[in-house]
């Protein structure tokens, strides 16, 4: 399939284009990163079950991951924009209901369609800027998508904790439902986008991109990211707070090496592609895993009696190794597959992507907890530290050490398979399918190999 068949639909997008789609997906992470910071306020007006608090987070982390492989299918079948606008509706809707919750029951209902519309946002979003723009127009967006998400996920705690206190707990799901009336007055202004004919045996849970192994190796990045840095960005206040005494407001400018290279990497990741011949997107990959694993490494040096300082470069490396490869990552993965796929695909990287991310901060936290428990005996205790607090600062680095090895070891391990998939994607078998387009269009396994971006 040609570059110019693949955007023939959106040769002349509209400018808003991008910056709707930007604005929307903004609100994602912070759904994701930002939501845990009302806790408290909501406990105090709508009950404190800990079951039903704890799904005001997860809910929406669950339905945005399982959601995103329907809406995956169905943005192929329903069309980009029509998904894009469906889903700002569902948040819409969602947001509404949040803020009139009488209890935490009908706030989780809330945040479980929340999910359910940001999976059809980030589906039909990516899918809509993947076949509106070619080459360094479309390099260029998706480099601002993951600079967006990045600052959306790095910014998420400190945004909702202004809103809660400024106008309470309702203001951040309130600020959710005024960005997408934007989105649905400006999606309404763009042109209608094709739906392309689906197989009469296309199943609505589509996994058959994973097919191309470039594709799989390319989603594959996430998950690295996930395990190496989303955990620590998630709990490392805790471990600065039972380690070192850090409150929530210190943790939260010490992290500020953690997440201020997101906001940069992604476009110098990007320029770096476009302007340096030899540097390609598997270069930056391969570079930024090892940085990963070289920052996760480096908080070993986090202790009772080790200067805070210390963590300052690896936490740097950490912000760093996640955010090269994020304005990348979308583009890249898209662009393997046919355009008709592109819905399928979105909503199998967005899956991946947000079900590594919710898996490994549960994983992470079971298996501290657990640590912690065995190392400590008084139970009381053992979930006061777990939860951050003082009186066993050793024992709880002891475990952070533990925990900090295996999330350098399995994204060492990932960029292993990585790297076995990208090469077996350049095996001659594979040039050879490349080079017969007219074979990828009537063999729907070969149509699915792609050539690389």
């Amino acid at each position: 399939m040609t570059s110019t068949a693949r955007h023939a639909e959106g040769a002349n997008p509209p400018w808003f284009l991008t910056p709707v789609i930007l604005l929307t997906m903004f609100v994602l992470p912070i759904s994701i990163a930002g939501t845990a910071i009302a806790l408290p306020d909501i406990s105090r007006d709508l009950g404190d079950s800990p079951t039903a608090l704890q799904w005001v987070v997860n809910g929406f982390n669950v339905s945005f991951a399982l959601f995103t492989l329907v809406w995956g299918a169905l943005s192929d079948r329903l069309g980009h924009k029509r998904t894009f606008m469906i889903g700002s509706l569902f948040i819409l809707g969602a947001s509404v209901l949040s803020v009139v919750s009488p209890n935490l029951y009908v706030l989780d209902a809330g945040r479980l369609l929340a999910g359910v519309g940001g999976a059809a946002v980030a589906t039909g979003g990516t899918a809509l800027l993947s076949n509106a723009y070619s080459g360094a127009r479309r390099a260029r967006a998706f480099a601002l998508l993951g600079t967006t998400v990045g600052l959306g996920l790095a910014a998420g705690p400190t945004l909702s904790g202004g809103l809660v206190t400024l106008v309470g707990w309702q203001g951040v799901f309130a600020a959710a439902g005024a960005i997408s009336i934007v989105a649905l007055l400006a999606g309404g202004a763009l042109p209608k986008d094709h739906r392309h004919p689906v197989e009469g045996n296309r199943k609505l849970i589509d996994f058959s991109p994973v097919r191309n192994r470039y594709f799989l190796a390319v989603i594959l990045v996430p998950v690295a990211g996930s395990l190496g840095y989303v955990t620590l960005l998630t709990y490392l206040p805790v471990a600065l707070s039972a380690v070192l005494g850090m409150s929530a407001g210190q943790a939260g400018v010490f992290l500020l090496p953690l997440t201020l290279p997101v906001l940069v990497a992604p476009v110098l990741a990007t320029t770096l592609v476009h302007r340096v011949r030899r540097i390609t997107p598997m270069v930056i990959i391969n570079v930024s895993l090892a940085v990963l694993v070289v920052g996760d490494l480096g908080m070993l040096l986090l202790g009772p009696d080790a200067p805070k300082w210390t963590l300052v470069l690896p936490m740097v490396l950490l912000g760093f190794g996640w955010g090269l490869p994020i304005g990348l990552i979308d583009g890249e993965a898209l662009a393997a597959v046919p355009a008709r796929s592109a819905g399928a695909a979105a909503g199998v990287l967005n899956f991946v992507r947000l079900g590594s991310e919710a898996a490994a901060v549960g994983v992470y936290a079971a298996v501290t907890a657990g640590l912690l428990s065995a190392r400590i005996d008084d139970p009381g205790l053992a979930r006061k530290v777990s939860a951050g607090g003082s009186g066993a600062a050793g024992a709880y680095a002891e475990v952070f050490h533990l925990v900090v090895i295996a999330l350098a070891l399995l994204p060492l391990l990932l960029a292993v398979v990585i790297n076995v998939l990208h090469r077996a994607h350049k095996s001659p078998a594979a040039r050879t399918l490349s080079a017969h387009p007219d074979q990828h269009q009537e063999d729907p396994i070969a149509d699915q190999v792609g050539t690389q971006a």
